[in-house]
């Protein structure tokens, strides 16, 4: 069973949140806010924000830009992760991918059948890492988002989370690059 051993310390993490709308700009991004306030709240730190449209080379390439950053440890992506022509993020985050975390997206399903039962087949969660730094694709709704913060992702980006999280192997995740 998951807990919080409030005897180790807790480590905060750099995270960069991506909108991505072709309709949504700035006051309209509830599920931004949502994320931004999750974050801080728990302790973190928002790295960088920005909003893109549904453009898979854009996308791809603010992805890159964030990982190559030593300032951010996480990318939070929110939008585009639907089934329609246009919803192109899933696609941009595997471009940038260097290892799929394939357990994100089931745990979310999981998550997603409790609150709105089948609907959750229609969404393509996803997460992964590249140069050291994790990448969340999240759909664009406040209660996905939500969702996704409150019952996997405030456990796993917490140094304090037992019996293990993200945050206690965030060193290594780029030991590759460096092993020559």
């Amino acid at each position: 069973m998951s807990r919080i051993d409030e005897t180790r310390p807790f480590h905060p993490v750099r995270i960069a949140v991506l909108a991505v709308s072709d309709t949504r700009g700035p006051s309209e991004d509830k599920s931004g806010d949502l994320l931004v306030q999750r974050l801080t709240d728990a302790g973190h730190v928002l790295a960088a924000r920005h909003i893109l449209r549904d453009e898979r080379d854009a996308i791809a390439d603010q992805l890159r830009i964030w990982c190559a950053d030593p300032g951010i440890d996480v990318i939070l992506t929110t939008g585009g992760t639907g089934l329609t022509g246009r919803d192109v993020t899933i696609e941009a985050h595997r471009d940038v991918y260097e290892k799929e975390i394939e357990a994100f997206g089931t745990v979310f399903t999981i998550v997603s059948m409790g609150k709105i039962g089948t609907s959750a087949v229609q969404s393509r969660a996803t997460g992964g890492v590249s140069n050291g730094t994790y990448l969340f694709a999240l759909p664009g709704s406040s209660g996905a988002c939500r969702d996704a913060w409150d019952e996997i992702l405030r456990f796993q980006l917490d140094s304090r989370h037992l019996p293990c999280n993200f945050v206690e192997i965030m060193p290594r995740l780029d030991e590759h690059l460096r092993r020559k």
